[in-house]
């Protein structure tokens, strides 16, 4: 489970590019309920999602040329600048160098040696998320990948994640689970699946990135997904072991997946 105390590599804060930050608000409010609070043109039209008063994730206008609307999971780190050292020797890239963010942390984003993007955040008076794995709130991350062995070691060196892997049903193949460094399974915060390129058509046949946000009903959420203007890829379907889920899409195309846990 995903938890707010931020242990190193660690989910920790995630954020969502739009092409229309106004309609992305309008969208995920009727969808999971979230407020839009904008921190002003001085932040450059950044804000966040809130959740009953507590913040859920980040919103902003897209700042990268042909960059697409997209979801950026950021991982706890204790020190930026040793990371992103860590991410050029382990063959990554930095699309963004160490930032500082006004005294609330520093951030980096990069990419992975297969293609997949993502994020880390150094805490400052701003630790991350205030709600997680809960409706309407993070509860996993997932990486969807076409080389799960490479992805392993590159997360592996850098975070140093305790990975296991484990059987999809009906033989769906491996799905690869993962742990914080030195923490017990319950502590589990995510997961990789290998897939062709053919099978990424989002994004082209890169590898990416997605988050899962809680549901108390899976069915109802993705109906306001759709009446919304969302689309579903996928679902919603059971999934033994795991709860009832259903791959979404908001309507500038960033991917998500709704999930209600199993009953344990």
């Amino acid at each position: 489970m995903i938890t707010t105390d931020f242990v190193p590599g660690s989910p920790c804060w995630l954020d969502l590019g739009a092409p229309d930050v106004g309609a992305a608000a309008g969208f995920y409010r009727s969808v999971f309920g979230w407020e839009h609070r904008s921190m002003g043109s001085e932040a450059g039209d950044y804000g966040v999602f809130q959740l009953d008063g507590r913040t859920v994730a980040g919103l902003g206008p897209l700042d990268e040329e042909g960059a697409r609307s997209a979801w950026m999971i950021y991982f706890c780190a204790s020190d930026v600048d040793a990371t992103t050292r860590a991410v050029r020797e382990s063959g990554g890239t930095v699309r963004v160098p160490p930032t500082d963010a006004g005294g609330e942390g520093r951030m980096a984003q990069y990419t992975d040696p297969q293609g997949g993007q993502f994020a880390v955040w150094e805490p400052g008076s701003t630790k991350g998320s205030e709600v997680v794995d809960g409706p309407g709130s993070l509860s996993w991350t997932e990486l969807y990948t076409t080389d799960t062995a490479g992805a392993r070691e590159f997360y592996g060196n850098l975070f140093g994640w305790q990975t296991q892997d484990t059987d999809l049903p009906g033989g769906g193949g491996t799905y690869t689970l993962i742990t914080p460094a030195g923490l017990p399974e319950e502590r589990m915060h995510g997961g990789m699946m290998q897939l062709p390129a053919g099978q990424l058509e989002s994004t082209g046949g890169r590898p990416y990135w997605h988050p899962v946000f809680g549901s108390a009903d899976c069915d109802a959420t993705v109906a306001r997904v759709t009446s919304g203007g969302g689309t579903v890829r996928m679902g919603p379907e059971d999934a033994e072991g795991v709860g009832r889920l259903a791959v979404c899409a908001d309507p500038a195309g960033a991917e998500f997946v709704v999930l209600t846990p199993a009953q344990s």
